[in-house]
């Protein structure tokens, strides 16, 4: 079951021309391309099932074929590790594929536990994506946002937010280095560390490893991070800076904290 939902998100993009102060003007769109699909590991009606669900943001061509396509191809990339496709033909490429493994791997390995009902909950997988995109820094920056969701076995499933955020002239992903001047390292983790100290509500490096954080890592600016209209945040997804339980980090850095630090 799929579809592609039209949603009505445009971005207006300007950018000064070499002709004196001539703006012009770029729009792109986005759209939904969706997946669902569900596989059982076997024809029982108690046999443990793996459900993908993918709910995808992509860029249409808009007036800015180019833009579109870089976006998009960034997208497809780190969301399933393919290319060249177009994001319907992607979505519904990963869905199948996953659930294909699911059943090779798993289930010769069910055949044998299916007669114990406790271990039945191991064998129930799923997967979902959703996505949306923002309104980013000055204008000029679209901040796709990713939840992901995930089980697969174990003791517990995981569930993050990844972002990715791209220039809206050329479509190109950003990086902290196209942000920070170099050399931004040193400061821009001294001050994530403060960040997370008045998140926390402690002190000390002690008191902030009693907590759960930072146990056996040091502080780091991460690549997750969103290019928001006041502020960036830094995103910090289970086990990077902290133990499962504390869940997720969000730490915020207004844009004048860091002003000399960025590039103008």
């Amino acid at each position: 079951m799929k579809a592609i939902w039209n949603i009505a998100l445009l971005l207006t993009m300007a950018a000064a021309t070499a002709c004196g102060n001539r703006q012009t003007t770029t729009t792109v769109t986005f759209e939904k391309a969706k997946a669902s699909k569900q596989v059982q590991l076997s024809g029982g009606q108690e046999a443990p099932t793996c459900t993908v669900e993918l709910n995808v943001d992509y860029a249409t061509d808009g007036n800015n074929a180019e833009t579109a396509k870089a976006i998009n191809d960034a997208i497809q990339l780190n969301l399933f590790n393919m290319k060249g496709l177009s994001m319907q033909q992607a979505v519904d490429s990963f869905a199948s594929q996953y659930t294909h493994d699911y059943l090779r791997d798993l289930k010769p390995l069910y055949e044998q536990d299916s007669d114990d009902e406790l271990k039945r909950a191991w064998y129930e997988y799923n997967y979902s994506i959703d996505t949306q995109t923002l309104e980013g820094w000055n204008g000029d920056v679209v901040v796709y946002l990713i939840t992901q969701d995930y089980y697969e076995g174990g003791a517990h499933g995981i569930s993050q937010q990844l972002t990715m955020n791209f220039d809206k002239l050329s479509g190109r992903q950003l990086q902290l280095k196209d942000v920070f001047v170099p050399g931004y390292e040193a400061r821009l983790t001294e001050l994530l560390l403060k960040k997370l100290m008045q998140h926390v509500d402690v002190s000390t490096m002690e008191e902030l490893r009693d907590k759960g954080y930072l146990f056996s890592m040091d502080m780091f600016p991460t690549e997750n991070f969103m290019l928001g209209e006041d502020h960036i945040t830094f995103i910090y997804n289970v086990y990077e800076i902290a133990a499962y339980a504390m869940g997720s980090t969000e730490l915020e850095v207004e844009y004048d904290e860091v002003e000399d630090l960025m590039k103008k």
